[in-house]
């Protein structure tokens, strides 16, 4: 089963493949590919979103995931910051659903509690145990494709 993460911003949207297969009786996850969608903040909001739109559906054809995992935003402090978020998830959410691909939303607590097992863990830990789960040689860069990829952790886990 191949599962496409994503840690949506308009900014920049982070995301991450992994395969979760099992071998010997034993469920085992591998990462095939992460990294970063950016947009130019000179470019307007519609822009960004359509070529947040276009990568998502160009990964999406290039790995043929199983299944989608997409943060959901639970709460935030800058309502802007809330507001082109949730306009960047929207364009994944239909990129996934034109796909015909199911989608899986997660909030930071549960992809915490899912990949460290504890739910106020910092990111620098997040990031370490990504590495240590997917068996990888250093931490995933930029931090928002190591994001991505805990995000699809956190669905290789509780998912069926």
């Amino acid at each position: 089963m191949t599962i496409l993460g994503i840690d949506p911003g308009t900014a920049t949207t982070g995301y991450g493949v992994i395969k979760n297969f099992t071998y010997k009786k034993r469920k085992h996850l591998k990462a095939v590919d992460y990294g970063c969608i950016k947009t130019q903040s000179s470019l307007s909001d519609g822009k960004r979103l359509e070529i947040i739109y276009k990568n998502i559906i160009k990964i999406i054809k290039k790995h043929k995931p199983n299944k989608i995992a997409v943060e959901n935003l639970f709460f935030c402090k800058n309502i802007k910051t809330a507001t082109t978020v949730g306009q960047a998830k929207g364009v994944i959410l239909l990129a996934a659903n034109r796909m015909k691909i199911p989608y899986f939303e997660y909030t930071p607590l549960q992809v915490k509690q899912a990949v460290t097992s504890y739910g106020r863990a910092e990111k620098f830990q997040i990031q370490k145990m990504v590495k240590v789960i997917l068996k990888l040689k250093e931490i995933p860069k930029p931090d928002d494709a190591a994001d991505a990829l805990a995000i699809a952790i956190c669905c290789a886990h509780t998912t069926l």
